[in-house]
């Protein structure tokens, strides 16, 4: 299956180009492409987009240490559920987790402070300001 991969597609519902600029000042992402609706070689469906969203990002694609991610504002403002979600974060050192961490709960909401488990010699969860879930590790050693 050459060429198959899973991307994680993320909608902000219409915040897309702040939270984009968060986590490039949080964890150091790229953007490489950002194109907004009034840009699109082709219009939206009428009635499709919310007044106001013209300007919104209508795709993004970044890269968060190296990984890839896409997003986009969505629709309209209702656009953004991450329930049952969470990305997970691995970096090679406990100041990394750390200086994530606290980057990424910066205005969010930390469900499980960084601390020592079983798998990991530092692992949390927690929530960004834009809902998203997230899980800083330090990966333990092999079993």
């Amino acid at each position: 299956m050459s060429g198959t991969a899973i991307t994680p597609y993320l909608f902000f519902g219409g915040r897309c180009e702040e939270a984009l600029e968060f986590y490039r000042k949080a964890l150091g992402a790229e953007v490489e492409l950002l194109m907004r609706f009034d840009e699109s070689p082709e219009p939206p469906p009428p009635g499709m987009l919310q007044a106001g969203f013209e300007k919104k990002v209508m795709h993004a694609s970044f890269r968060v240490l190296g990984i890839p991610l896409m997003a986009s504002d969505g629709c309209d403002d209702n656009s953004s559920n991450f329930d049952g979600l969470r990305l997970a974060l691995s970096v090679p050192t406990e100041a990394e987790a750390h200086k994530a961490f606290d980057a990424l709960a910066n205005e969010g909401s930390v469900q499980m402070p960084l601390s020592k488990t079983f798998w990991s010699p530092c692992y949390g969860m927690l929530t960004d300001r834009f809902g998203l879930g997230w899980m800083v590790m330090v990966p333990g050693p092999e079993r």
